[in-house]
């Protein structure tokens, strides 16, 4: 199993020195994932309802710095040279297909072909607005066509589309990818249309498992999800096995307590150092491939903290 974990573009320590110290470290400590989260801008006032807290409320506004996902993949990939850098997840309606197909190429290429794309439809209507993005109710849409889009410009060499929110021939598109066919595509979401995306469009299902309405955080509960994924790739006449199975618990904090839940259960990777174990012991029974989880802290020197702690009292355990 292969662990990563995301960089801060947002907060307190969203700044150069950061974001560089954290990849460094963080690679030279075996991580071989480094998850780029993606807003392009945070409206002040938001009212779209945040799928991964109970309430519905976005724990990031007015969080200073807001770093933009590619440029800081491409500045990662300079100070890096082994871990993988992942899109975590591009909201993929945010930008135009071709652009965003030729960006990621690019940078796979500078990275020595180190390119991970996850991706999602997203969940901020004001996002959308602010970036000019087509239509929010259309996002699902939009999303599935822009993949399309990415897997045409990187595996023909005589690219051409003509669709509903991309058209596009007599192009060249060169470079394509280093990596053969293309960058691995891990699809994230936990609803029904993301998990039949990842189906479709994928290499790999990358779910958080804390969303409320789509509940992923006991060994039972995932494993009921990857029984209804594997029911869906045999509708789409897929073997499941072609699909990854891997898994973000971006709420991991070794600071705070277990959480129960109604049903009695812990919430997993909550809790002591032993739990995490176990947690990461069931995770890996049931296949998953990564885990993601998340260091930043309020400061630089507790983020790094919480790193030494997650390799020396949990990592060396498993």
């Amino acid at each position: 199993m292969e662990f990563g974990f995301n960089v801060p573009v947002r907060g307190a320590i969203a700044d150069t020195e950061s974001l560089k110290t954290l990849a460094i470290r963080g690679e030279e400590k075996g991580f071989t994932h480094l998850a780029i989260p993606d807003h392009i801008v945070i409206p002040r006032d938001i009212e779209s309802r945040y799928p991964y807290t109970q309430t519905g409320q976005f724990p990031g506004g007015s969080a200073g710095n807001c770093f933009e996902q590619l440029t800081t993949m491409a500045f990662l990939a300079g100070v890096t040279s082994t871990a993988r850098l992942l899109t975590s997840v591009m909201v993929v309606p945010h930008r135009g297909a071709v652009h965003t197909a030729k960006a990621l190429a690019t940078i796979d290429h500078f990275s020595g072909g180190r390119v991970t794309v996850g991706v999602g439809a997203g969940w901020m209507e004001e996002e959308f607005v602010a970036v000019n993005a087509p239509e929010f109710k259309a996002r699902g849409k939009v999303t599935n066509e822009f993949l399309e889009v990415f897997k045409d410009c990187w595996t023909n060499d005589s690219p051409e589309f003509d669709g509903d929110f991309a058209s596009y021939s007599n192009i060249e598109f060169a470079p394509q990818p280093l990596q053969n066919p293309h960058p691995p595509i891990w699809v994230g979401g936990e609803s029904n249309p993301a998990m039949r995306r990842a189906v479709k469009y994928a290499d790999a299902w990358y779910p958080i498992g804390a969303n409320p309405r789509f509940p992923l955080n006991t060994p039972a509960l995932y494993s009921d999800s990857l029984q209804r994924l594997a029911v869906m790739c045999e509708k789409a006449e897929r073997d499941p096995a072609t699909l990854e199975t891997n898994y973000w618990a971006n709420w991991y904090n070794e600071n705070n307590p277990a959480v129960k839940l109604e049903s009695g259960e812990r919430h997993m990777f909550t809790g002591s150092a032993a739990d995490i174990v176990d947690d990461i012991g069931a995770m890996k029974e049931a296949g998953v491939s990564k885990l993601l989880f998340s260091f930043q802290r309020d400061t630089l020197q507790a983020s790094l903290d919480s790193m030494d702690f997650f390799v020396e009292e949990i990592r060396s355990k498993i």
